[in-house]
């Protein structure tokens, strides 16, 4: 399966008018690709065109709410009128509810799922006829660790992440099986500096945090760009949760334990926020119009990702640490 460079590239990023999503239609955009960018905000969309434009890119807005079919179905049939094709859907879109579970409403919880995970599937239902219309394309969704490790205080949140997996993956098989030359990707982000903790609605009396530390959006958006040119299963991004999903993976009591002993302590700040305080759940909200958020304090570097750019690298790696191991062992026996 092959891809076009990013700068013969049309793409959709949905969810662009913050966080990854910004950064990820900056970063396309400034390599040569033509660029429509949709999310709920029009202050946020008017902002990143502008900025687009003052760089010289090429981009249009479209407002849309993922919640509804029909909006997201807009977001592609203009992109194509607009442009002509679509080479690759971004889909970023997301919303957040800290709480404990208990505290939840049925109409909260189905709010998140509609957002986080129904809004995938619309996305990958209006993209896929238009991808293959072109004869091959990208399918990147932005989902999160969270789809294989979940956190406490965000069981509607953890609940679409892995959805979005089951969901890729049997899509996914049924594409090999009809040929379809179109990459599905599972983009897996650790805690990322974003405003999704200023935005999403919090039930803990407290503005939440993710757990430190924090990478930022940049990252993620170089991985999104990096899988737009190279067809990829699926992506962590951030050292932190790929440690916590190779721990899982090996003993899921382990994790648990890790995760009780800091994941739930370590969402609160000492930041008053109440329920009641604006939040994007069901409408959006102005002021969060970036890709950082605001817990730069708290940034680490991550190094692990050289080796998803770097195959040769990568596998050079596993070899030389395997032989490392071998020839231990073996001077153990001696």
């Amino acid at each position: 399966m092959k891809l076009k460079p990013i700068h013969q590239q049309v793409v959709a990023v949905v969810g662009a008018s913050s966080g990854i999503g910004r950064e990820t239609a900056l970063q396309f955009a400034r390599k040569g690709a033509q660029v429509t960018v949709a999310a709920r905000s029009q202050a946020g969309l008017n902002s990143l065109v502008e900025e687009i434009q003052s760089f010289g890119g090429e981009a249009i807005a479209i407002v849309a709410d993922v919640s509804d079919f029909n909006q997201v179905k807009t977001i592609a049939d203009k992109t194509v009128e607009q442009f002509g094709r679509l080479d690759t859907w971004v889909h970023a879109a997301a919303t957040g509810l800290f709480a404990r579970f208990e505290d939840i409403t049925p109409e909260e919880f189905q709010r998140v799922v509609e957002v986080d995970l129904l809004g995938q599937v619309y996305g990958a239902m209006v993209a896929l006829p238009y991808l293959k219309q072109t004869g091959q394309g990208a399918l990147i969704h932005v989902s999160s660790v969270e789809a294989h490790v979940s956190l406490p205080l965000q069981s509607a949140y953890a609940a679409s992440k892995h959805g979005i997996e089951g969901f890729l993956d049997s899509l996914r098989v049924e594409l090999m099986h009809d040929a379809v030359p179109i990459s599905v990707t599972n983009v897996m982000p650790s805690v990322i500096n974003t405003p999704f903790y200023n935005k999403g609605k919090t039930k803990l009396g407290v503005k939440p945090t993710g757990v430190p530390p924090y990478y930022q959006p940049e990252l993620v958006a170089e991985a999104i760009l990096h899988v737009a040119e190279h067809p990829t299963r699926d992506i962590l991004v951030g050292d932190t949760g790929r440690l916590l999903d190779f721990i899982h993976k090996v003993s899921p009591h382990l994790s648990d334990a890790l995760l009780n002993l800091v994941a739930v302590k370590g969402q609160y700040t000492s930041t008053t926020k109440y329920e009641s305080d604006p939040n994007n759940m069901n409408e959006p909200i102005e002021g969060y119009d970036k890709a950082q958020g605001d817990f730069n304090q708290f940034v680490a570097p991550s190094l692990l990702e050289v080796f998803d750019s770097n195959p040769f690298l990568k596998w050079g790696t596993i070899v030389g640490v395997g032989a490392l191991a071998l020839i231990a062992s073996q001077a153990l026996k001696d």
